[in-house]
């Protein structure tokens, strides 16, 4: 009965939109709270004071909710069209990740998931719990223990099926479910991930140090961003794909099926000038529906500022000296940062 329910689940899973199902039990993660205590006692989670105050929960989906018994781990695509690292070549434009070019992940694989824990509810009874990436849970490590993928050097979920680019939702259910076997690591000797990192966020091999990360320095970071690490974000404005995107695995990555992952057009290659003069009213218009919207006009602002400040374009001074006296004192900074920056490049030509 259970194995047939199972097999049931996955089928309908896919028919939702996932491109794949795995089970595990919440206890298959027994090594998460001693790692999470390291990471968070070594301060590399920076200004995240969310994963501390949660540390528990994050570390054991037990203690999150006592009564689920089993963790579906689903998988969806969002491997993109189009070559992620091209637009770095382009100092004139905005690098986007590819997650955000298009309609906010949280509300579409949210959608999939209330609707397949309804189906799940229908069929065997039970009470269940969703979760995407807003919750205290260890969604990667949960992933490698149901055999969905494994956590590679970049501390990311790999997939020999889908390679790199896909979100991670889970469903914690009552119901007593037959687990998957976990996956083992498939790196090899493989540093690539490590290597392209601009700003060396990786101490270690699997370990990362979220201070150093740009997408880390782009989303959650508020206030300045250190001066060392500026010019290493380049034109990096929310977010960065450089090590998803030369991950060898990724030959095996599908397109995504969800028409609302595929970048918006105005996204791909947006131009620093027209961002960087966006008040509030307009950011919020700009990226309705968007993941970008979370962050505010002024961090985004700041981050399109590094981006002018490491750009060259001289053409961009006029931009960057409007903002010197912005209201906001990070975007200020920021833009003055970016005015003595293009001077320098200037004085040296």
């Amino acid at each position: 009965m259970k194995q047939g329910l199972k097999q049931s689940l996955v089928s309908q899973a896919l028919q939702e939109g996932f491109d794949a199902c795995r089970i595990c039990r919440p206890g298959d993660i027994p090594q998460v709270p001693k790692r999470l205590s390291a990471f968070l006692a070594k301060g590399r989670h920076g200004q995240m004071a969310w994963m501390e105050n949660r540390a528990e929960w994050r570390g054991n989906p037990s203690a999150l909710w006592p009564e689920a018994r089993s963790v579906i781990v689903l998988a969806e695509s969002y491997t993109p069209e189009h070559d992620p690292l091209q637009i770095l070549q382009q100092r004139d434009c905005g690098a986007i990740s590819v997650y955000a070019q298009n309609k906010d992940y949280h509300d579409l694989v949210k959608k999939r998931l209330k609707r397949l824990a309804r189906w799940l509810i229908a069929e065997a009874g039970g009470e269940v719990k969703v979760f995407v990436d807003t919750a205290p849970v260890a969604e990667k490590p949960l992933g490698q223990a149901a055999g969905l993928g494994w956590q590679g050097k970049h501390t990311n979920l790999v997939s020999r099926e889908l390679g790199s680019w896909f979100f991670i939702g889970s469903i914690f259910s009552t119901l007593e479910l037959d687990p998957d076997p976990a996956e083992t690591d498939h790196c090899g000797s493989c540093t690539a991930c490590q290597d392209i990192c601009p700003t060396a966020a990786f101490p270690a091999p699997y370990q990362i140090d979220a201070r150093r990360c740009i997408s880390y320095l782009t989303i959650e970071h508020h206030g300045p961003v250190e001066q060392d690490l500026r010019p290493l974000l380049g034109n990096r404005i929310y977010g960065c794909d450089d090590c998803l995107a030369v991950c060898p695995w990724n030959k095996f990555a599908i397109e995504a099926r969800e028409l609302r992952y595929h970048a918006r057009e105005e996204l791909k290659a947006p131009k620093l000038a027209e961002l960087a003069v966006l008040d509030d009213a307009g950011f919020r218009a700009f990226f309705s529906g968007s993941p970008i919207k979370r962050i505010g006009r002024n961090r985004f602002v700041r981050n399109v500022l590094y981006a002018i400040g490491n750009s060259g374009q001289s053409d961009l001074l006029p931009v960057a000296r409007r903002l010197t006296e912005d209201t906001d004192a990070t975007v200020a900074d920021a833009a003055r940062w970016a005015v003595l920056r293009l001077n320098t490049n200037a004085t040296k030509d």
